[in-house]
């Protein structure tokens, strides 16, 4: 039973810098339209009751507000963010009853949205975040995605028009789905970082071949590193892997994190074969394959709101990673 909180703690709010509320119930507290809290920088609310209203109170009395993490919130099915300061959002919805949507409807210095939890939200909303450069984690349960004036509805995304801020996605691809992944490249053409989480399907084909008539910018100019986490090598793994060898024209690194126990020298040079690595596109491009434990380090990350690091996910960055 979630615990009501006492009126008394918000005389601590005008020296706070940063705060941590969960397991309490902030529905029935008044949130007046004149609290200010103007030193918070980091915002955390986890596993707690409240409305929209005082949501939207509370974080407008957040004037130099930068990070925002919201996880298992309850008795608000849309979340709407308006913020002059947000620099990163968090979003994490673990059950089907909490936030359904999520729209940022003003957030001219956001430069990371992050959404994770397996039940959505399912619909995401982008109206105005120009400075948006790391976007995930994009997986099959979102149903919606719109930003600005681009509505892809029942992804996969097929779409004429595209966003080119973004520069790391972070995307949850069952099969791996070829199809789909190169939908999201279309549509975010300037894509440097590409990590993808895959569940393997052997059912998946994936044999689309590269079409040079209609050329995909993100592979001939922008794609420099990608890791695959879970791979296990079969064949749907292989020929989803192998379009970006064979097409990806400036890549640097590939990354396989290699799930179970067959990552040995003999497996890996099999890989090699298979993978057509002697016919690279990309000259310079080295192919890393490694035993990977940890198959959810995407979801569970301790730098997403560290603007220091470029690359939340890059866990080369971090020592303690």
């Amino acid at each position: 039973m979630q615990r009501l909180v006492p009126p008394s703690v918000l005389r601590f709010v005008p020296t706070l810098r940063l705060a941590s509320i969960g397991g309490c119930d902030l529905s029935r507290i008044d949130i007046a339209p004149t609290l200010l809290l103007p030193q918070l920088k980091q915002l955390k609310l986890y596993d707690i009751a409240i409305s929209e209203l005082a949501l939207h109170r509370l974080l407008s009395g957040c004037t130099m507000l930068e990070s925002l993490d919201l996880q298992s919130i309850h008795g608000i099915r849309i979340v709407r963010i308006v913020s002059l300061t947000l620099r990163s959002i968090v979003v994490y919805v673990h059950n089907q009853a909490d936030v359904v949507e999520l729209i940022i409807e003003y957030a001219p210095c956001l430069e990371r949205l992050i959404q994770l939890g397996k039940e959505g939200p399912r619909t995401s909303r982008v109206i105005a975040a120009p400075k948006l450069a790391v976007l995930g984690y994009l997986t099959p349960r979102i149903s919606k995605l719109e930003l600005g004036t681009i509505i892809a509805k029942d992804i996969p995304i097929s779409l004429t028009t595209s966003v080119r801020t973004v520069r790391i996605l972070v995307l949850d691809s069952i099969g791996p789905n070829l199809d789909v992944v190169v939908g999201f490249l279309r549509y975010f053409p300037c894509i440097e970082k590409l990590y993808i989480q895959s569940h393997l399907r052997m059912d998946m084909k994936n044999v689309r071949q590269y079409d040079t008539l209609d050329p995909i910018e993100c592979l001939e100019l922008h794609l420099r590193a990608i890791v695959l986490k879970t791979y296990e090598g079969k064949r749907p793994d292989v020929n989803f892997a192998k379009f970006f060898v064979l097409n990806a024209k400036v890549l640097e690194v590939m990354k396989f994190g290699v799930c179970g126990n067959a990552c040995n020298e003999k497996w890996i040079a099999n890989q090699h074969r298979r993978l057509q690595l002697d016919n690279k596109a990309s000259r310079d491009a080295q192919f890393d394959f490694r035993r990977d434990y940890d198959s959810y380090s995407f979801q569970y990350n301790k730098h997403i709101h560290d603007m220091w690091i470029l690359d939340p996910f890059d866990r080369s960055s971090c020592k303690c990673c």
